[in-house]
């Protein structure tokens, strides 16, 4: 399940969480198949593949079909440059930035029910049906771009945020998580183990900071 479009940065970006890939020329090939059919893919030879599934992925949850639930996922970067830090106006700021940055469709989905989830990284901005695929499509865009690891970005999700959309930030070396709603408690675990920024529940002027509070000016 998923909203259609952007189905080559959906694709690159899970398997930045999924496998070696880093870079862009870690793709040999990427093309769309027919219609229904899904994105076929060539990885560089050497590049790791991505674990086997026991069955088809779904919007709700990336790790539902995991035939194995890696907790501790693989970091290659550090998620900010020593020193770096944010202000409380920028965190503040940013849920609104998404949704401005997503445009009428954003309003109009929201206006019938919330059906869709907005995320933001860098200038790029994607929804989904599915939070998970969301985060995978700007993750993708970012790595298309050559912006993985993505060092000193934040990563703005409107929906709740799970321990594996920290994964999928650490995998792509984000420096922090800001999201609409809460996390959960193993999301919290990782982003502290981990050093990574984690803000929930920004509303107005108002957050909770649930990891490493001293990133913030």
């Amino acid at each position: 399940m998923r909203t259609p479009g952007h189905d080559l940065e959906l694709a690159a970006g899970w398997l930045v969480a999924e496998s070696d890939v880093r870079r862009p020329d870690d793709i040999a090939r990427m093309r769309e198949a027919r219609e229904g059919d899904g994105v076929r893919i060539s990885l560089r030879d050497g590049v790791k593949p991505p674990r086997s599934r026991a069955f088809v992925t779904s919007a709700s949850c990336g790790v539902c079909s995991a035939d194995l639930i890696e907790l501790l996922p693989d970091q290659t970067s550090a998620p900010h440059t020593p020193g770096w830090t944010v202000s409380r106006d920028v965190l503040t700021g940013l849920p609104d930035a998404m949704r401005a940055g997503s445009g009428r469709s954003t309003a109009r989905w929201a206006a019938r029910g919330g059906a869709r989830h907005g995320v933001r990284l860098a200038r790029a901005v994607r929804e989904d049906v599915g939070r998970h695929n969301a985060v995978d499509k700007v993750i993708g865009r970012a790595l298309l771009d050559g912006g993985v690891p993505a060092t000193d970005h934040l990563l703005v999700v409107s929906g709740r945020v799970s321990f594996e959309i920290v994964q999928k930030a650490l995998a792509a070396g984000v420096a922090g998580i800001v999201a609409v709603s809460a996390p959960s408690s193993l999301a919290v675990d990782l982003a502290r183990t981990y050093g990574l920024l984690l803000a929930g529940l920004v509303r107005g002027d108002r957050l909770n900071i649930y990891a490493e509070p001293e990133l913030i000016s």
